[in-house]
């Protein structure tokens, strides 16, 4: 089941199925030439969140590191942040709702992306409309994603290419909702005044 919270804009109550943190693993592989070799094909952790203040838009923020095979941190891999909007047919009356989200990347990489949100289920997918990016970054042209809930789990896929290599997939992951600790308690009001009450 799908919460809505309070002070959500009503634009973006299609994108409710986003909100919260997450976390959980998945696969990378650089684009040919644009990966050390340590990190061109890894698994990589993940957090990513998703939070409103109850303006018409998402807030998007995403925390990727390269895993050893323990499953222990080894060192950061990618982070974006950015903004998710609704901006055709926001109250679904007229069935395709269009999306369009404004990406930095760490790399110096700025992406603006538009897409749909699936009819009925809650999935997204997305296309580059634009991409800017300083000199030193890698060579990239464009990219697709596919975000969707399944099963409870938010499930990615992330496609790029540069100029000499055609559209492929380089990371997808899975992940699993963090839930707020307030959630796990009617009342904050009924946790113990310190953590040594909790073993009494």
């Amino acid at each position: 089941m799908i919460e809505i919270p309070s002070g959500l804009h009503k634009d973006v109550v299609s994108l409710a199925f986003l909100l919260g943190t997450w976390e959980g693993a998945g696969v990378h592989a650089a684009l040919p030439g644009q990966g050390d070799p340590e990190t061109e094909k890894c698994n990589f952790g993940q957090e990513l969140v998703f939070r409103h203040d109850g303006r018409p838009f998402i807030e998007y923020r995403s925390r990727t590191w390269v895993l050893d095979s323990e499953g222990a941190k080894v060192r950061p891999l990618e982070n974006e942040a950015g903004f998710w909007r609704v901006t055709g047919n926001p109250h679904g009356t007229t069935g395709t709702r269009e999306i369009e989200c404004s990406l930095v990347r760490d790399d110096g990489t700025v992406e603006i992306w538009y897409g749909e949100l699936a009819d009925g289920k809650p999935q997204i997918d997305l296309v580059t409309d634009a991409v800017a990016r300083v000199a030193d970054s890698a060579p990239y042209s464009g990219g697709k994603r596919l975000y969707g809930l399944v099963n409870g789990e938010l499930m990615w896929v992330g496609e790029k290419s540069a100029p000499e290599t055609p559209l492929r997939p380089y990371m997808s992951g899975q992940l699993k909702k963090v839930l707020n600790p307030a959630q796990l308690v009617e009342s904050v009001a009924d946790l113990p005044d310190d953590g040594i009450a909790f073993f009494r």
